[in-house]
């Protein structure tokens, strides 16, 4: 299999099982790959090129120590896709969330949140908030959600390099 940073995470992992341990080495904040169930869920929304920026890797290396650990030749440059950034925080956040979820949590129990999200936000009214806090930045999960249209924004919690704060609304 030949792979670069848009393959998707549960492609390699199927492919090239024995990496699994080398990813959560290279990026901690994978260790939750163990699980089956997030590994089936993010694993197939998560590029290498999302698993290296939420491990905060550079791409290129990131995905050429995979091909070299796997006996294939380095890649000269990684594809890139853009990515947006919010840099101001928009006033719905400034509301009090309806929902407030520890995702950590739920994925030290093998449970994912984007279920629990998409189940709630069925029956919110425009303007609610749902508060997601986690302990890596969940870039699939934001997609998953613009891509259902919603209004997502993240940012670092207060005083910390490892907590982070994603809101959603409709």
């Amino acid at each position: 299999m030949e792979f670069n940073a848009l393959t998707k995470l549960f492609d390699l992992l199927e492919e090239y099982p024995d990496l699994e341990s080398q990813i959560i080495n290279i990026a901690p904040p994978f260790k939750n790959l163990k699980n089956p169930v997030l590994r089936r869920t993010v694993g197939k929304l998560a590029t290498l090129e999302r698993v290296a920026q939420i491990g905060g890797l550079n791409t290129d290396d990131f995905v050429n120590t995979l091909r070299q650990r796997v006996g294939l030749p380095p890649l000269e440059e990684a594809t890139k896709t853009k990515i947006s950034f919010h840099t101001d925080e928009p006033d719905w956040i400034k509301k009090n969330p309806e929902v407030e979820i520890d995702g950590s949590e739920m994925l030290d129990r093998g449970e994912h949140p984007v279920g629990l999200i998409n189940k709630l936000m069925k029956d919110f009214k425009n303007g609610q908030v749902i508060l997601l806090s986690t302990n890596f930045e969940p870039l699939p999960l934001i997609d998953a959600m613009e891509k259902q249209n919603y209004k997502v924004h993240i940012k670092k919690a207060d005083n910390s390099d490892t907590s982070y704060l994603t809101f959603i609304t409709k």
